[in-house]
Order: C-alpha cells, then sequence, then structure tokens
C-alpha cells in the first residue's frame, strides 16, 4: 500500500516524506525456548498472559539465584554428573504441570481459570531453598517451604508482578504450597504423592547421576490422570495403574540407591559437622566471616533479613568452606579439607543390629577416635535412613473407577508392599581409625 501511495505522489508531482516504519514485532522475540535434557523444548510464549509472567518471574534475580543451588546437594561428591540446578529442576516442573492441566482443563473447562496459579506455584516451588538444597536444612534447620512463602510476600518484585497480574493470584499461590485451595487438584499438581514436582526430580535426577531407576513412562502417566469435579481431586484413570506401580517403584529405589547412598550421608556428616564448629568459633569470635555468612552462623536462619537469605547460594558457602581450611582450629580446618577434597569418613551398614546395641558401639568407637586424635562427636556417629515408597500423604492416589473412587493400595498388592517402611543405619568414622576388636567386632560380615 505505501509503494503505490509513492508511485501515485511522483506521477502528479508531489514530495512525500517517508518516515521509517517501527520494526514489526518478530514471532521469535514473541517467545521464550528452554532447551531441556529432559523434556526438549519448554516454549513460552508471550502472547499468552500467563506464559508471559512466567517469562518475567524467571528472568528475576530471586529465581536466578536457583542456577546456583545445586538440585542434589553433596550428592556430586558421589555421583560426579549430578550437577543439575534447582533452575533447571523448577522450568521441569513447571513443563510437566503445564501439560498436565492443559490437558485435564480440554476437557474440564471450568478449570481454565487456575492456570496461572498452577504454573506460577509449580514454577516458583522451590524459590526458597537455601545452598546444597535439602542439606541446608540438615545443617541449619532453615525450611525451604516456609522462604518461598517469605520471598513471594517480600521481594518487591516478584510481589509486584504477580499483583499486577491479578490480585488474587499471590493468595492462591500460598493456598497451594499450603494445601488450602478449595480445589484439591489446583495444590495435588504441585505437592502430593502424584505431582509434578516428583515426577520431575525423579526423572532429572535419574538422568544426572547415570542410574537407570527414574526412568519413568511420563507420557503414559500424564495420559492417566483425571479430574473428578464431584471431590475436586487429582485421580488416576484405572487404565494407568501399571504405570503408576512404576512409578511409585522407582521412587523407592531412587531413595534406596541414591538420596540414601551411604557417600551421600558421609558427605552431609562432614559438612554438617564443618558448620557446626564453624557456628561454635563464630560464637567466641575465633571465626572470620563475610556480611552474609556472618548472619547465617549468628542463629535463627529462618528470621534472617531477605537480602541476607537470598544472598547465600552454594558458591558462597564453597568459598568459605575454602577458606577455613586455613583455619588454625583443627577441627575446622580438617573438616573444611575433608569436603573440599572429598576425604569423607567411612561408612558400615549396622542395620542388623539392634538400637541397643548402638550406644555400646559408639562407647566402643570413641576411645579409638579419641587415640588417633579425632574429636569423638565430630567424627563418629550413627545415621538412619528411612525409605517408604508410598504413603497416604495429602490423600493419596485415588484411582478413578465404575464404582467411584479408590485409594490405589487397597487395589494395587505392589504399591500395598510399597507402604512399608524400610530402615537403613549407618556407623561414621574416619578411614584412618582402626575399629577392629571389641564390640566393633559386629560390624564384621
Amino acid at each position: 500500500m505505501a509503494s503505490l501511495l509513492l508511485v501515485m505522489a511522483a506521477l502528479i508531482g508531489i514530495d512525500v516524506l517517508v518516515l521509517p516504519m517501527p520494526p514489526s514485532p518478530s514471532p521469535r522475540g514473541l517467545s521464550r525456548t528452554y532447551h531441556d535434557p529432559l523434556h526438549g523444548a519448554i516454549t513460552l510464549n508471550r502472547r499468552d498472559p500467563v506464559e508471559a509472567l512466567l517469562v518475567r518471574l524467571i528472568d528475576m534475580p530471586e529465581f536466578q539465584r536457583l542456577r546456583r543451588i545445586r538440585q542434589l546437594g553433596a550428592a556430586s561428591l558421589t555421583f560426579h554428573g549430578a550437577e543439575s540446578s534447582r533452575f533447571t529442576h523448577s522450568l521441569g516442573v513447571m513443563a510437566i504441570a503445564r501439560r498436565a492441566f492443559d490437558q485435564l482443563a480440554q476437557d474440564n473447562p471450568d478449570l481454565h481459570d487456575h492456570r496461572a496459579t498452577v504454573l506460577c506455584a509449580a514454577l516458583l516451588h522451590d524459590l526458597g531453598h537455601g545452598p546444597f538444597s535439602h542439606t541446608c536444612e540438615d545443617i541449619f534447620g532453615s525450611h525451604h517451604e516456609l522462604w518461598t512463602q517469605r520471598i513471594l510476600a517480600e521481594s518487591e518484585p516478584i510481589r509486584s508482578a504477580l499483583d499486577a497480574f491479578s490480585a488474587d493470584l499471590r493468595p492462591q499461590i500460598s493456598q497451594v504450597y499450603e494445601k488450602q485451595h478449595p480445589i484439591p487438584l489446583v495444590w495435588q499438581l504441585v505437592s502430593s504423592q502424584l505431582d509434578c514436582d516428583r515426577l520431575d526430580y525423579l526423572m532429572r535426577d535419574s538422568h544426572f547421576t547415570g542410574a537407570s531407576y527414574g526412568r519413568l513412562d511420563l507420557d503414559r502417566i500424564l495420559m492417566a490422570l483425571r479430574y473428578d469435579p464431584n471431590s475436586g481431586q487429582l485421580t488416576v484413570a484405572q487404565k494407568g495403574i501399571t504405570a503408576i506401580e512404576h512409578y511409585l517403584t522407582v521412587r523407592f529405589f531412587m531413595y534406596a540407591q541414591i538420596y540414601h547412598h551411604p557417600k551421600n550421608i558421609a558427605a552431609t556428616w562432614v559438612l554438617e559437622h564443618a558448620f557446626q564448629r564453624a557456628r561454635e568459633l563464630f560464637a567466641e569470635g575465633a571465626v572470620e566471616a563475610d556480611e552474609v555468612m556472618a548472619d547465617w552462623l549468628r542463629g535463627d536462619c529462618d528470621r534472617l533479613p531477605l537480602d541476607h537469605y537470598l544472598g547465600a547460594d552454594d558458591t558462597l558457602f564453597v568459598y568459605h568452606l575454602q577458606r577455613w581450611q586455613r583455619h588454625p582450629d583443627p577441627i575446622l580446618a580438617d573438616l573444611c579439607r575433608r569436603f573440599i577434597h572429598r576425604d569423607l569418613l567411612k561408612t558400615h551398614d549396622i542395620t542388623a543390629l539392634s538400637p541397643d546395641q548402638h550406644p555400646l558401639l559408639l562407647a566402643e568407637l570413641y576411645p579409638h577416635l579419641k587415640d588417633a586424635g579425632f574429636a569423638p562427636d565430630y567424627y563418629g556417629g550413627i545415621r538412619v535412613a528411612w525409605n517408604r515408597g508410598y504413603t497416604l500423604y495429602q490423600r493419596g492416589i485415588k484411582l478413578k473407577t465404575d464404582d467411584g473412587l479408590q485409594e490405589i493400595s487397597d487395589a494395587s498388592p505392589l504399591v500395598k508392599t510399597l507402604t512399608q517402611p524400610l530402615q537403613k543405619v549407618w556407623l561414621l568414622y574416619p578411614r584412618e581409625v582402626d575399629v577392629r576388636g571389641g564390640a566393633i567386632a559386629l560390624l564384621s560380615p
């Protein structure tokens, strides 16, 4: 049209001032794609108001911080490929939640209004994790769920973005995290016995540790998901029971063989006791730390200022462990060295022993530690790990049958078996210590 007008103006001798036209939006500029090793291309379309909001949230420093927090804490000392971050996991959870929700909403249009709540809650569910993920909670007693809620409430950029989308969005996301949303499916997709969080971390952790236990049939599981309008619950079609049995079995093996691997337990022990010693010395004025680390060492980590919580990540913690290797306190220096250089404690399975024998074992171990120059409270102890493939946590998993909803453990003998807890007990001590003789002889096969 513009070219035609120019030709006509030239024919009648009129000068025309031609102004440059603003560039039209590129189709590529209207989308954002993350290439994920599990889910392929995760593309967010900015024409969709919900997905435009997700892009804004992802770009915020509070979410970018998750790139610097390992998904599996110290597990890379056991599985060298376990380098993925909470950032990649959070994107994966959102991607699975989008697939699941959009599929369910096709058959249940009344759910459409809750899309922003589900996808934002899925994306932001781990926003409150501290350094080394769950290991941080073991060390400092912090609670990532509490911090996720605090960040939503206290971070001005995140709060403003959510409130600008809808005044109801932030309260509804909080309802998801508190499992109080009036439609149970909305929070069950994010946190339940069959949620998008577990589906992603089982697959992702299996992929990055090199284990084969976590190879789920994700497509089959998502195809089997149903919405029960009467109860508002997330349910599973009866034909999907085998895929769910497989998923729960995978979860059992991942905990037994990956999350509760004895080397993971040993690495966590060393890290925990290094920071325990640092906190003791800091209270005496004998440890130097930057302002953020000092606040973490000082006291109640659930009451930190927001900027000091968000200022902590794996990089900051490892930096201080590196420094403290040269500390004059031999316990702190040695524990930091052991973690940095993977000189971990030995673990010995003592599950077969009765709990009454554990104090006897420690009483026999402690003199060996002292003779070798080790402080018993830091270098010897017992750790217990519990594993259960399935519980009735948050209403369990319900099958949608012709006779109504049925608890899956009542319908599947395999799932019923997975409800039984399995306990593993480990004795930890330095490899430099000779533990032969006396009660320690019980360790012999």
